[in-house]
């Protein structure tokens, strides 16, 4: 009764205290972050985490319940049915057929189940093919650097805030926050570009479902679609040195209005701006002239005269 009071107690103050977090207005918005004493996965910010979360409730858990469940019924059977009290005379039994194929296919059986929702996630979180726009990431030791190529090549390098410098009143977290953040429009394709300068890293985000390693000399490729605006963290998930547990990956989703105003702030052109801009630049462009040809020719062919008189 004290342990369960106790658990009581601390899931009530787990509870409260992501309640605090979720409520407080420097993070207003959905909190992609871990809470103490959370358990389970965080909340999913894009199709591909929501289909990982429904595929481990729906298919995963049971079957691993219902295994674990006929594995503890055996076990308690056999230690009651067969120990030498209740038996004293053991089988001799060796072989039994319809045993021995029931327990080889009935395991594959249940890989199969599992298999096909998982190959169907793994395709569908492989990469897209309506990107309305390109991320691209590089790894460092050990610090991440951003790309936005279809925004007039945004670029900026994302570092950890120490522990010092951490002001909880914006709403900065302790080895999650970073000094740029990425941020991204929510409802939109986004193509990930990852890959690393110097050696192999790891860009995870846990609340969309995305962990790809970032490999040098190597362009892995993935996406994600941001359902919900918020701020989302992340951090490198490859041993990478002995700063690898300090580079996190902070991301802000916001509306499409917001992120223009981001682009334009950081010097940036919508993609549609940077079309309309082109169009301009050919349609002022002069039209190739005509001459330049026939006046090649006709040096040509002149060139071709004096050759021939020479040899006259």
């Amino acid at each position: 009764m004290r342990k369960t009071a106790k658990t009581g107690f601390w899931s009530i103050l787990c509870a409260l205290g992501g309640a605090l977090l979720m409520a407080s207005p420097a993070l207003a918005g959905m909190i992609g972050a871990p809470i103490n004493g959370e358990l389970g996965f965080q909340p999913g910010a894009s199709p591909m985490k929501e289909q990982m979360i429904a595929f481990h409730d729906g298919t995963l858990m049971p079957i691993i319940t219902a295994i674990s469940a006929f594995v503890m019924f055996l076990l308690i059977f056999v230690m009651i049915r067969y120990n030498a009290k209740a038996n004293p005379v053991p089988s001799k039994t060796t072989h039994n057929t319809v045993l021995e194929a029931a327990w080889t296919i009935i395991p594959v059986l249940i890989l199969i189940w599992v298999v096909v929702p998982s190959m169907r996630i793994l395709y569908f979180a492989d990469r897209t093919h309506e990107a309305e726009m390109t991320l691209k990431v590089t790894g460092h030791q050990w610090y991440w650097e951003y790309d936005y190529p279809d925004h007039g090549g945004i670029n900026f390098v994302s570092n950890l805030i120490e522990d010092d410098k951490i002001d909880p009143k914006k709403g900065q977290l302790r080895l999650l926050s970073t000094d740029n953040v990425v941020v991204l429009p929510v409802e939109t394709n986004v193509r990930l570009l990852i890959t690393a300068a110097d050696v192999i890293h790891a860009w995870a985000v846990p609340s969309f479902g995305v962990k790809l390693d970032a490999v040098p000399g190597r362009l892995n490729e993935t996406w994600v679609r941001i359902d919900k605006e918020g701020t989302f963290y992340g951090q490198c998930s490859e041993l990478c040195g002995t700063r690898h547990g300090f580079m996190p990956i902070e991301v802000r989703a916001v509306s499409k209005a917001e992120f223009a105003k981001w682009v334009h702030a950081q010097g940036g052109k919508m993609p549609e701006e940077l079309a309309n801009e082109k169009g301009a630049a050919n349609a002022a462009a002069p039209p190739a002239s005509t001459a330049a040809p026939a006046n090649a020719n006709k040096a040509g062919k002149d060139k071709k005269e004096e050759e021939k008189a020479g040899e006259k």
